[in-house]
């Protein structure tokens, strides 16, 4: 299927919703779909890009939203492969990217892209991430190379360094320049890696925080094995954790941090294992194996 370009938006002219292609990444979701369905059931143009699932979950897409273009993954990509694989599909002059455990209203993207419009040097939107009760995330900071954020939330716009990959609008036309995600980062860091280009590069990211996102962490998946899960949770996590450091600081203090994380999640381990919390168990089994088959590759 080859997709025909969109007819861009007159000069000047604010955007619609047929400005912008939702992109959501997927894997064991089916039960999210619903929940989706009140921002993805409005939006013209959506790419689901599914790794892997075995719950059924493209099959519902399909069902849901029958425009929309569901890429079925063989394997599991990882978060920031998928994403690229929708995101070379994209003909519009906005992508949104949206968790599926995370959920926008029509207005509140609606708003994202009239700020869009307002503020043409911003190459990422994003909106207020909170708790199904209410309480507001820290989603937003300055890079960790630069300076360790402290405070209360933004009430106002406010020019960052880092907004979390659960949701954000991308001026598609500012990437050209930095790309898009490192697929050497199979899950968590690869927005910091992102965001940390983004901002060397001098291309403005943008949190809008009247626009207020429910994010469900980490329900994004729920697979018949959740001990797994959490295992690759912590094995993923670390390793990205030293491929962020290995990239942006140096090889050197990458091998450092690994031993200082062997060591640590060595000393702690027996201990979680005794209180016996099994999905804590597991998740830390998982960091200790990823830091452990850790190896610098450029």
């Amino acid at each position: 299927m080859v997709l025909e370009p969109l007819p861009a938006a007159p000069e000047g002219a604010l955007s619609t919703l047929a400005d912008v292609t939702v992109v959501v990444v997927t894997h064991e979701s089916a039960h999210c779909i619903p929940l989706l369905d009140g921002l993805l059931g409005s939006c013209p143009h959506v790419i689901v890009s599914d790794n892997a699932s075995t719950d059924g979950t493209p099959a519902l897409a399909n069902r849901q939203w029958p425009s929309a273009r569901v890429l079925e993954h063989e394997r599991n990509l990882g978060f920031g492969a998928a994403n690229n694989r929708a995101l070379a599909l994209v003909q519009t002059p906005f992508a949104l990217l949206l968790n599926p455990d995370c959920e926008l209203s029509v207005e509140g993207l609606r708003t994202l892209l009239t700020t869009a419009h307002d503020m043409v040097d911003a190459a990422v939107l994003a909106p207020q991430l909170a708790s199904p009760t209410g309480k507001q995330e820290v989603n937003y900071r300055w890079p960790k190379t630069v300076w360790h954020s402290q405070g209360p939330a933004a009430t106002g716009l406010a020019c960052v360094g880092f907004v979390c990959g659960a949701a954000m609008l991308l001026r598609m036309a500012r990437f050209q320049q930095i790309g898009f995600f490192d697929e050497r980062f199979f899950l968590y860091y690869e927005d910091d890696d992102l965001c940390l280009r983004l901002f060397r590069a001098g291309l403005p990211m943008v949190l809008v925080p009247e626009v207020k996102a429910i994010h469900r962490s980490r329900s994004s998946t729920r697979g018949s094995r959740p001990l797994r899960s959490e295992f690759g949770r912590g094995f993923h996590h670390a390793q990205s954790k030293l491929i962020f450091t290995a990239k942006h600081r140096s090889v050197e203090e990458a091998l450092r941090l690994r031993r200082i994380l062997l060591f640590t999640t060595s000393v702690a381990l027996p201990i979680r294992t005794l209180a016996f919390v099994p999905r804590l168990v597991a998740r830390m089994l998982g960091r200790w194996m990823g830091l452990r088959s850790w190896k610098f590759d450029d």
